[in-house]
């Protein structure tokens, strides 16, 4: 298992909610343990799941289904990319995406 993963399950997952990524032929995503959705529009989702912040990128993304008690959204569009920002990257990422989202 990686660091990130380890510390921020250290008992395995077994007491906090599970997150899973099922993609459906690049044209569905289902995203089950997500906290918060930070930001969203055609291009990008950036969502802040148990295990970190996950930024999804594709062409036409729409958000499908959103439950938020469950944690679950799903995402329809062309995915080209997902991407976990960790502890590291996150300084830049905030910097990349602030001035994304002026």
């Amino acid at each position: 298992m990686n660091v990130y993963y380890d510390q921020h399950n250290p008992s395995g997952g077994a007491s906090g909610p599970e997150h899973n990524v099922t993609m459906k032929g690049r044209k569905l995503l289902d995203i089950s343990g997500v906290k918060q959705v930070e930001s969203f529009d055609n291009e990008e989702f950036l969502l802040e799941t148990v295990m970190g912040m996950l930024a999804v990128r594709g062409e036409n993304l729409q958000m499908k289904n959103l439950d938020v008690e469950k944690g679950v959204v799903s995402i329809k569009g062309r995915v080209l990319d997902l991407v976990y920002l960790d502890e590291q990257q996150g300084e830049k990422a905030k910097g990349f995406f602030s001035k994304l989202f002026k």
